[in-house]
């Protein structure tokens, strides 16, 4: 079992970045990043499955989110740049104990584990 506590969200202004933690309890395979904005359903944002492979990312992300991780400290990060409004969304940390292959990185029922959440709010 592990436990993501997700953290790093606030209001900021359009342009403006923002930097989300992912702490995990355990180590972890696959770490992705998913939003939901109000009103919307969850989507994907960006994933990383261990250091052997690239980051991969939603075509909203690209070019400026980046999605990391720091295995001494069970720990993912996504860093958030020229944020737009319609990135507003509460956005959650997923995790799965195994390598996530074809396109099932994006979709949400194949992740073990879910954190909280943390809300972002950009305005406009």
């Amino acid at each position: 079992q592990v436990q993501l506590v997700e953290s790093g969200g606030g209001l900021v202004q359009a342009g403006g970045s923002l930097r989300l933690s992912c702490a995990a309890s355990g180590r972890i395979q696959t770490v992705g990043w998913f939003r939901q904005a109000s009103g919307r359903e969850r989507e994907f944002v960006a994933v990383i499955r261990g250091s052997e492979s690239n980051p991969i990312y939603a075509d909203s992300a690209k070019g400026r989110f980046s999605i990391s991780r720091d295995n001494a400290k069970n720990t993912a990060y996504l860093q958030m740049n020229s944020l737009k409004p319609e990135d507003t969304a509460v956005y959650s940390c997923a995790a799965a104990p195994r390598f996530l292959f074809g396109s099932y990185y994006a979709t949400p029922g194949r992740y073990d584990y879910w954190g909280q959440g943390t809300q972002v709010t950009v305005s406009s």
